[in-house]
């Protein structure tokens, strides 16, 4: 044990000895070369520095049309009214189905992204079912099949095929009412 010790130190004063060696050696006491190269550049006569270009000085301007009756450019220029939406009494579309669907039902991790921020990226298939595989913004890779959900738009998928993912949303309108539409997730290859 005493002669391991002994070996270690001996070890290691032996590689500080040589570090210093390999150092003392990058050291030059030569500075003829770096000097002459120095008085070269230097007896080189300057160049012009181009002026800078003159900075215009800033002129305000005072919006005037609000002193005058002229249109507010934020306010809406059309109005929807409220009674008009509620004369009608009911919403088409929003069937007791898709009311269920809109509130009673929990969130799945993919409709927390943008449809168009989500990637098809393959299919899985049985006998019995088939899978698409997505590919969310943050890498992550998920399996989803007919039922689940993608999209903000309460996206619910209709059809798993091998070149994309069909579903359906449910979107308001401008007027306020639900609507379905047609929507698809079309298979990207990843390079």
């Amino acid at each position: 044990m005493k002669i391991c010790v002994q070996i270690d130190k001996f070890l290691k004063i032996l590689c500080c000895v040589l570090f210093a060696i390999i150092l003392s050696g990058c050291i030059s006491a030569d500075t003829v070369s770096l000097n002459n190269e120095l008085s070269s550049i230097m007896s080189r006569p300057g160049g012009l520095i181009e002026p800078l270009p003159e900075i215009k000085p800033y002129e305000a301007y005072a919006y005037q049309s609000g002193l005058s009756d002229a249109h507010n450019p934020f306010k809406l220029f059309y109005v929807i009214k409220r009674t008009e939406l509620e004369s009608d009494g009911v919403d088409d579309a929003l069937t007791p189905e898709v009311e269920r669907e809109i509130k009673n039902r929990n969130r799945e991790e993919l409709e927390a992204y943008e449809l168009d921020s989500l990637r098809m990226v393959g299919t899985l298939d049985n006998d019995d079912d088939e899978w698409g595989i997505v590919l969310d913004p943050e890498g992550a890779v998920h399996r989803v099949s007919v039922g689940n959900y993608l999209g903000v738009n309460i996206g619910k998928i209709t059809h798993v095929h091998e070149d994309r993912i069909e579903l359906r949303e449910i979107i308001q309108n401008s007027d306020g009412r639900w609507e379905e539409r047609q929507a698809a997730l079309a298979l990207i290859e990843i390079e």
